[in-house]
């Protein structure tokens, strides 16, 4: 089988999802930089686990949850830990598995980023965006998400 190349529609859709997502994602770590002095990585692992049972999610399963890979999050969590805005534990029911828990300093902090950080959202996207073309959206991106290597995310 030979190369699918991309026809003229996909290729100008292809290029125009890549140019608004790097600039939608640009704007918010520049806002969370400016704002919090955090990547944008750092805030999503802060919102997974504040959206956790007891604010306590596997290593495991953040990773899945920020898709991040196992090394990339441990490096992360570990300055999270030194900020005191995350801590790192055994599981008692598996000492093999580590347990990362939002801390109240971290819940703070993420209290205080938030009201930011969605603004951000919707003057990036949200705002160019009609109520039909959001809907749209978020249909497009459970697709390919459902088509990925590790599934799709909760909704």
């Amino acid at each position: 089988m030979g190369t699918r190349w991309l026809n003229n529609e996909e290729q100008a859709a292809w290029r125009a999802f890549l140019g608004a997502s790097q600039r939608v994602r640009e704007s918010l770590d520049r806002q969370l930089q400016r704002d919090a002095g955090m990547p944008h990585a750092y805030y999503l692992i802060l919102a997974m686990l504040s959206e956790a049972d007891r604010r306590t999610l596997t290593m495991t399963e953040l990773a899945r949850r920020t898709r991040s890979s196992p090394s990339r999050l441990s490096h992360a969590v570990a300055k999270l830990e030194d900020k005191g805005w995350v801590s790192r534990g055994r599981h008692s029911g598996d000492h093999r598995t580590t347990l990362a828990t939002l801390t109240d300093t971290g819940f703070t902090e993420l209290e205080a980023t938030a009201p930011g950080h969605v603004e951000q959202a919707r003057l990036s996207l949200f705002d160019h965006l009609t109520p039909e073309q959001v809907g749209q959206l978020h249909e497009i991106c459970r697709a390919v998400l459902a088509g990925s290597d590790d599934g799709p995310l909760p909704s």
